[in-house]
């Protein structure tokens, strides 16, 4: 079920069986010579409706924009300021918690946007107490990175070794193949790429990063190997939320 293709109605019913919802985030940022720029969102949205209709749970609309301000020195990146972003979140969270949702799963796709999720997750439960709403002390949060399961690790390494990279993967750019063949790009790829640089800035990135790639060789991804990371990510985050929901 996806909560935009939803009545209030069928939501409120929703409601009396299950307080949880799943709620994809990712990003719109640069992903390299052949990376879509939307990727991180994509993903997650992808990942989070598989997710949904395994678990039979409501899944909420995707935030495609992220925390990229150090992509931002390349075309088409788009980002929210972390501050910006945490009172997004603080909003949505309680949105939601009016309604009657107590549990939020959140299916993220970009790294930048960890560490504003977690701030956002607290600053969201002191809002909360202050508003004084029903069930506020019941709300819950967890944070679910799916490029960062056990099993897809695991598929990476056995796919790819050490040429995986931590940005524009071929892991990531193997799922966007998989949902979305007819977008798979070509360019020529450098075959010297950095890889332990700090992140600072958007220009001091792009200058130790100068096609986007982090340590990543794009060029392994297959839509197949889309597939599996799909399928493996779905799987390990379904079992993932469902503890979560059935947790005190």
């Amino acid at each position: 079920m996806q909560l935009h293709l939803c009545s209030w109605i069928e939501v409120d019913d929703y409601l009396k069986h299950s307080p949880g919802i799943i709620l994809p985030i990712g990003s719109t940022e640069q992903h390299g010579p052949t990376g879509l720029i939307g990727t991180d969102a994509l993903c997650a949205e992808a990942i989070a409706q598989g997710v949904g209709e395994t678990a039979q749970a409501l899944v909420g609309p995707t935030l495609h924009v992220g925390m990229a301000l150090h992509h931002g020195d390349f075309p088409g990146t788009i980002s929210l300021k972390p501050s910006t972003l945490l009172l997004v979140i603080r909003d949505y969270l309680t949105s939601l918690a009016r309604s009657g949702f107590t549990k939020f799963f959140f299916i993220n796709g970009h790294g930048g946007n960890i560490a504003t999720l977690k701030a956002a997750f607290a600053e969201t439960y002191a809002h909360l107490a202050e508003l004084d709403l029903p069930q506020a002390d019941r709300v819950q949060c967890q944070l679910g990175n799916w490029f960062a399961s056990a099993g897809v690790n695991k598929l990476a390494r056995e796919l790819y070794g050490d040429r995986e990279g931590s940005h524009a993967t071929p892991s990531e750019v193997a799922v966007t193949q998989y949902l979305y063949p007819a977008a798979i790009k070509q360019a020529p790829l450098s075959e010297v790429v950095a890889s332990s640089h700090k992140i600072y800035g958007a220009v001091d990135f792009r200058r130790r990063y100068p096609d986007g790639r982090m340590g990543s060789d794009p060029s392994l991804a297959t839509p197949e190997h889309g597939r599996q990371f799909y399928e493996v990510a779905v799987k390990e985050l379904t079992k993932a939320y469902l503890e979560f929901l059935n947790a005190d």
